[in-house]
């Protein structure tokens, strides 16, 4: 059973997204639609959302090295805003088809500040 994230002041919802910030399925569709994410912008916070890119500017799938990358850069944005709680859904383990195994060990060094899916190491 997923987690279930529970909005709040200061609950951020982390999603896998694409490139062109096009939110049109899954979280990336829920995180427009309910938490402030941006149309058009594939990468970052806004809102009481952050976007983690998964898939690439002609919405394939991105690999896994620069999935890595994209997760350093939000591993280090919740390092340096310790006044928001980031709750990461399963980012890459939907539409762009990565399990849990692959994805989860990317996010080995996240901060306490960030709640992983159940299954996912806990910082």
């Amino acid at each position: 059973m997923d987690k279930v994230f529970e909005p709040g002041p200061g609950r951020i919802f982390v999603f896998g997204s694409n490139l062109s910030g096009i939110h049109g399925a899954g979280a990336a569709l829920v995180a427009y639609e309910q938490y402030g994410a941006v149309w058009g912008q594939g990468i970052g916070l806004y809102g009481s959302s952050y976007a983690i890119p998964t898939k690439d500017l002609g919405l394939r799938t991105l690999p896994l090295d620069s999935i890595s990358y994209y997760v350093n850069c939000f591993t280090l944005e919740a390092l340096n805003r310790q006044d928001l709680r980031f709750f990461v859904t399963r980012i890459g383990c939907g539409l762009a088809g990565y399990t849990d195994d692959e994805i989860a060990p990317l996010f080995k060094n996240a901060p306490p500040n960030c709640e992983l899916p159940y299954g996912w190491k806990a910082p």
